[in-house]
């Protein structure tokens, strides 16, 4: 691989990285604007085996807005990330993978904090307008509530 190759490999880690933390900010910011805009056309997530929906990203960021509504304070951290780009005989293609673990903590209106993991799964496409998320898979492995006054 020459130095060339390998700066296009960083700068495409570096920007598949944007995307992958501007989910959870938007998530987060209940941007959805914003939530939509990281998709490509034809973008999908699947919220299935964490209880919710598979849908468009819109179809989605409206069932997350109305889901997440009674939660007004909120963060999503998605860590251990895990990118493959494809390769193309020694140089990166345009398609890419990226695992990763995520974990929310989450406080109701009432008061009750719940803390969420799980893993999330990001399909992307590099196009015109760069890296873009084609599909989202979340997957629940636990969760825990507190009820407020019970330490």
């Amino acid at each position: 691989m020459t130095q060339r190759v390998d700066l296009a490999t960083v700068m495409d880690r570096l920007a598949i990285d944007d995307v992958i933390t501007g989910y959870a900010v938007a998530v987060d910011d209940a941007d959805w604007a914003g939530f939509r805009a990281l998709f490509t056309s034809d973008g999908r997530a699947d919220y299935t085996a964490a209880g919710g929906i598979e849908g468009t990203a819109a179809e989605v960021a409206d069932w997350l807005a109305g889901m997440l509504r009674p939660f007004p304070v909120r963060q999503h951290l998605i860590v251990n990330r895990l990118p493959r780009i494809q390769d193309l005989g020694g140089y990166p293609g345009d398609r890419a993978e990226v695992r990763a673990e995520c974990l929310s903590p989450l406080r109701h209106e009432s008061g009750q904090d719940l803390m969420w993991g799980g893993r999330g799964v990001f399909g992307l496409l590099r196009g015109d307008a760069g890296w873009k998320l084609r599909t989202v898979v979340i997957e629940e492995k636990w969760r825990h509530a507190m009820v407020p006054g019970t330490g």
